[in-house]
C-alpha cells in the first residue's frame, strides 16, 4: 500500500513536471519548420542566398510580421496591408494606417521578392533591402505610427520573445536591425509558382492552360510587348518606368511623382528627370489576388489595365519610351487577361499565428 502511495506520488509529481515544461500555446502553434523550396517556376534556392535564412529566424519573423505591437497603438501590423489572403497585398486602392490615416500608394506584394534584378523596394525603391522595407513603415506617422527605439523597448518588455531571438540570433538581445532581419527572412519564404502556365512551361504539360492563355502568352512577349518590362520569371525587371498615372495635364504635374522623391536629392549623377511620374515594375505572380490595380489602386480590373497599356497609357512630358499604343483587338486583350489569370499558383499561402509570446 505504502509502495502504491509513493508512486502515485511520484507519478503526480511526473505530470506536474511535465505540465511545467509544456510548450506555450503560441510556440505549438508556430514552430520551427525548414525552409521551403522554390515552387515550379521560381528558380528560387534560399539556402544557397549569400546570407540564408533560418528556420529559426523564420518562426521568430513570422510571429513579428502578424504582432499589432510594432505600431504605436497596437492596432496594426505588417500583415494589416500586406494580407496573405491577397498575396501579401491588399484589395483596396490605398494603405490605411493608425487611426484610420489613408496614405497614397496601395501596399505593394513581396512574394518571390527573396532573389531580384536589382535591390530595389516599395514603389519608389526608396529602400535597398527587405530590412529596410520592413523597417520603414514603423516610423511612418501614418502607417504603423511608432518609432525604432519604441518598437524595440515594446518587444523587449515581451519576456517570451527573449528565448525566441536566443534561438534566431545567439543572445536574447532584440534590436530594430534583428526584427528587420527576422521579418525580412519571413517574408523571403513567401513565394509563388507552381501555376497552371509554369506546369505548361516548364513542365511541358500541353492541357494545363487553355489555348486563349497560349495566345495570350504569344501576346504578352510578341505584340503587346509587355515583357520588356514584366519579364523573367517573376514578371519585373525591378526598374521604374513612367506610364502617365496620375498626370494632371492642366497642372503639368503628377499627383505622386514616384520615383522623383526618392532621387531628386541625389547628386545629378545619380538622379534623372526621367524619375518624375515613375514607378517600380510590379510582379504579375498572383496579380488577380490583389485588385485594384497600379500604385494607387486607380484600375479595378486587368482588363481595365490592359487597355490602358493597349492606348498607350497617359502623354506626359517623361512618359517613358516603351509604352507606345498596342492596336490589340478585344480577343487578344482577352487574351492576354487569360494569361495573367493563369499565373494563380502556391507556394506564398499561409494563416496569421494564432498567438504570440507574453
Amino acid at each position: 500500500m505504502r509502495w502504491a502511495a509513493l508512486c502515485s506520488a511520484a507519478g503526480i509529481l511526473w505530470l506536474a513536471a511535465a505540465c511545467s515544461t509544456a510548450p506555450p500555446p503560441w510556440e505549438v502553434e508556430n514552430p520551427i519548420v525548414p525552409l521551403p523550396a522554390g515552387p515550379l517556376g521560381t528558380e528560387i534556392d534560399l539556402a544557397a542566398l549569400p546570407d540564408p535564412p533560418t528556420p529559426a529566424r523564420v518562426r521568430l519573423g513570422r510571429w513579428l510580421f502578424y504582432d499589432t505591437r510594432l505600431s504605436g497603438d497596437d492596432t496594426v501590423a505588417c500583415a494589416t496591408c500586406h494580407r496573405p489572403e491577397h498575396a501579401f497585398s491588399e484589395p483596396t486602392p490605398v494603405s490605411t494606417g493608425i487611426r484610420g490615416q489613408q496614405g497614397a500608394r496601395k501596399a505593394p506584394t513581396f512574394i518571390n521578392q527573396a532573389v531580384t534584378l536589382y535591390p530595389h523596394f516599395f514603389w519608389d525603391g526608396r529602400a535597398g533591402s527587405l530590412e529596410d522595407q520592413a523597417l520603414g513603415p514603423v516610423a511612418n506617422p501614418i502607417e504603423m505610427g511608432s518609432s525604432h527605439a519604441t518598437m524595440v523597448e515594446t518587444i523587449s518588455g515581451v519576456s517570451a520573445y527573449a528565448p525566441y531571438f536566443q534561438e534566431a540570433f545567439g543572445s536574447p538581445d532584440v534590436t530594430k536591425e534583428r526584427i528587420a532581419k527576422a521579418i525580412a527572412d519571413y517574408e523571403r519564404t513567401r513565394m509563388s509558382g507552381n501555376s497552371s502556365w509554369d506546369r505548361w512551361r516548364y513542365n511541358r504539360e500541353a492541357g494545363a492552360v487553355s489555348e486563349t492563355v497560349k495566345q495570350g502568352h504569344e501576346l504578352f512577349n510578341g505584340k503587346a510587348n509587355c515583357g520588356q518590362c514584366h519579364l523573367g520569371n517573376n514578371f519585373t525587371d525591378s526598374q521604374f518606368h513612367n506610364i502617365g498615372i496620375g498626370w494632371d495635364d492642366a497642372a503639368k504635374s503628377f499627383k505622386d511623382e514616384g520615383r522623383w522623391v526618392a532621387t531628386k536629392e541625389l547628386p545629378a549623377d545619380k538622379r534623372r528627370e526621367t524619375d518624375r511620374g515613375a514607378f517600380k515594375t510590379p510582379t504579375l505572380r498572383e496579380i488577380t489576388r490583389h485588385a485594384p490595380y497600379m500604385h494607387d489602386g486607380s484600375m479595378k480590373t486587368l482588363r481595365e489595365v490592359v487597355e490602358f497599356y493597349n492606348r498607350g497609357g497617359v502623354k506626359n512630358p517623361w512618359l517613358d519610351p516603351k509604352i507606345k499604343p498596342l492596336e490589340l483587338t478585344d480577343s487578344e486583350m482577352d487574351a492576354i487577361v487569360a494569361m495573367l489569370e493563369a499565373l494563380e499558383g502556391e507556394g506564398y499561402q499561409d494563416t496569421p499565428p494564432a498567438s504570440f509570446p507574453r
